[in-house]
């Protein structure tokens, strides 16, 4: 539960706008889980870290976004361009080296740029870059605002994408057990309540753009519905294989500094089949009701 939620334990959120900010709180126990990058969970494990991948935060809901009128079609078009990724440590930094592998082109054939998510966008419209990846709302955010263009969705391109996790620390799963398997629990029906009617997903955009987002509601509902399986919220439990992937790839780039075993990171004993949990989703604030 959120204070913008009608039972359960309180859990207070907090908006971070940069990948560095999260990991020091993560590691200074200002928090106690947090939705982080992938590829930057497996490396704090590495570094000696203890937090568990317990959960993912959605599937797909990234974009490899252009200008709207650039000459550029296909992956090989980004050949020589300037891309912004949200960081090293981004699954879509490891993406990029992925389509670069299946595209026959060297890595240093496209120059990659670290710029935080919130900037995409402007950097893009002010001809910084010629494209960037990056996690919702971003990629949408140059579409609905007419000056750029989707040129994949990882849905099509690495389909059940997976881009940020939910850590949480390890003292707070042998403290607070019962306590982290209820915000799973919670994230576990969220998702699926968003994913079974798409009235439900414009009426969560409604909220979260005016407490969480801080963005106009038509650029979420936007990403909610254009197309309906831009970003998905099932299918989240934290799978060997795809963290498999995902890990060798970014230790073949030198984006982590050894190999990292499932079991050093990832605890999915929290994960329980959808049809076990309480459906009782309570509702959601309106403008003008009860907050």
């Amino acid at each position: 539960m959120t204070k913008h939620s009608d039972e359960g334990t309180l859990f207070r959120s907090k908006k971070f706008t940069d990948w560095p900010t999260v990991k020091e709180a993560l590691i200074s126990k200002e928090i106690g889980g947090v939705f982080i990058l992938a590829p930057m969970a497996m490396q704090l494990v590495a570094d000696g870290v203890p937090i568990k991948v317990v959960y993912l935060g959605h599937r797909d809901g990234t974009g490899i976004v252009v200008g709207k009128d650039a000459p550029i079609y296909d992956f090989e078009d980004l050949r020589g361009k300037v891309v912004a990724i949200p960081s090293r440590y981004a699954n879509q930094n490891i993406l990029m080296h992925r389509m670069m592998d299946e595209w026959g082109m060297p890595y240093d054939s496209i120059d990659l740029r670290e710029v935080p998510p919130p900037e995409h966008p402007t950097a893009l419209r002010a001809g910084a870059i010629d494209g960037y990846i990056v996690g919702e709302p971003f990629a949408a955010k140059a579409e609905v605002d007419g000056f750029g263009r989707v040129l994949y969705h990882t849905k099509d391109i690495w389909p059940e994408f997976i881009s940020c996790v939910m850590v949480v620390r390890q003292d707070l799963i042998d403290e607070r057990r019962e306590l982290v398997q209820e915000m799973i629990d919670g994230i576990a029906k969220s998702g699926k309540w968003l994913d079974e009617d798409m009235q439900h997903r414009m009426d969560a955009a409604e909220v979260t753009a005016k407490h969480y987002y801080f963005q106009p509601p038509e650029l979420l509902k936007y990403v909610l519905s254009k197309p309906e399986d831009r970003v998905k919220y099932t299918n989240l439990a934290p799978l060997r294989a795809d963290f498999d992937e995902i890990m060798e790839l970014a230790f073949k780039i030198g984006v982590l500094s050894r190999r990292v075993e499932f079991e050093e990171y990832a605890d999915d004993s929290f994960v329980r089949p959808l049809d076990q949990l309480d459906w009782n989703m309570g509702r959601l604030p309106r403008e003008g009701g009860d907050q």
